[in-house]
């Protein structure tokens, strides 16, 4: 069994390419059903982001993720196509 504490402030490794994604800075909870439905990631730090503006978060669904290691989360998230 896993607490928010654990998974907080893991870097987060993608399989994929191999590459680090970032630090988890929060965790998304379907609160109705009581569980996790993702891992937050810090998005781009933006200009507006100093005056408490919106922010670009990236939200990786606890489906891609494959393990949570001591130190870091391995995801398996295909690149996005736009």
């Amino acid at each position: 069994m896993l607490n928010t504490e654990e998974i907080r402030n893991k870097e987060v490794i993608n399989i994929y390419d191999g590459k680090s994604m970032g630090f988890v800075c929060d965790i998304e909870i379907n609160l109705k059903e009581g569980r996790i439905d993702g891992i937050v990631l810090p998005g781009n730090k933006s200009f507006m982001k100093i005056f408490g503006r919106e922010t670009n978060d990236y939200i990786v669904k606890w489906k891609y993720v494959k393990t949570v290691g001591e130190d870091v989360i391995l995801v398996d998230v295909p690149p996005v196509m736009d």
